[in-house]
């Protein structure tokens, strides 16, 4: 029978990425036109929410309001990117958290992945500025190819397995709250759940993150299982979102190539 144990880590973890961006809009707009860049100026640690995603966070933070104390988070986790920062503050802004003043504690460790030369092109611009390393990409897969200048998932993964060691240290039996990207939140359940590039790659290609989906993890141990583990208990739901009439998006990231 699963219990609640002493052990060092976070006693629940909650995994959401950030609200619609103005670079989703943007990737969006260069598919449907066709066009080799996606059209968007800033930086890409800049790119705010777009209106619709304002409207996703705060609907998630009001839904987190709705549970009982113990069922919100103590502490918040960010991504430094403007756009995951933003959507931790909107959360907490709604009463999305255990206390007003929970703490937000920006890691860099939790930032999209970088996409090197890749950046802000469309599939149609790899092919046409870049076609060796379409031609790569295609041969290694996702989870291997590094563009020059940039990450493969093993490269995030790496940095993640630090991340996971400082919440341990500094987390332990706390609520916490990660918000941050969608490859971000895939490589975080690779490593909780210990799978294989294979299994990753097909929860991947089964289908996009949405912006504002939330995944939940539980400390738990078991007869079978007596070390404390965290145990998936939901993927992705979007019934916070559905549940406030806030519409559901789920684009890719602006430097992110489709599957």
């Amino acid at each position: 029978m699963a219990k609640k144990v002493d052990q060092s880590w976070p006693a629940r973890l909650w995994l959401v990425r950030h609200g619609q961006s103005a670079g989703n809009v943007a990737r969006d707009a260069a598919y449907a036109a066709g066009h080799a860049r996606i059209d968007i100026a800033l930086r890409d640690v800049d790119v705010p929410l777009s209106e619709l995603g304002e409207t996703q966070a705060a609907a998630l933070g009001r839904w987190f309001a709705e549970q009982a104390p113990l069922a919100r988070a103590e502490v918040v986790l960010s991504s430094p990117y403007v756009r995951a920062v933003r959507t931790a503050e909107i959360i907490r802004d709604q009463g999305g958290l255990s206390k007003a003043d929970s703490p937000l504690v920006i890691d860099e460790r939790l930032r999209e992945r970088e996409f090197g030369i890749l950046d802000r092109l469309t599939r149609i611009g790899i092919e046409q500025l870049h076609p060796e390393q379409a031609e790569l990409r295609a041969l290694l897969g996702k989870f291997y190819h590094r563009p020059p200048g940039g990450e493969s998932w093993c490269d995030v993964i790496l940095r993640l397995r630090s991340a996971l060691h400082t919440l341990s240290l500094h987390h332990s039996g706390q609520r916490v709250l990660i918000v941050a990207h969608e490859v971000v939140i895939l490589c975080f359940r690779y490593l909780l759940e210990q799978m294989t590039e294979a299994q990753v790659l097909k929860i991947s290609h089964e289908g996009d993150v949405a912006n504002c989906g939330l995944t939940e993890y539980e400390c738990t141990s078991s007869e079978s299982q007596p070390s404390a583990i965290l145990k998936l208990v939901r993927y992705n739901i979007t019934a916070p979102l559905e549940q406030e009439n806030a519409p559901v998006t789920s684009a890719p990231d602006v430097k992110a190539p489709p599957r």
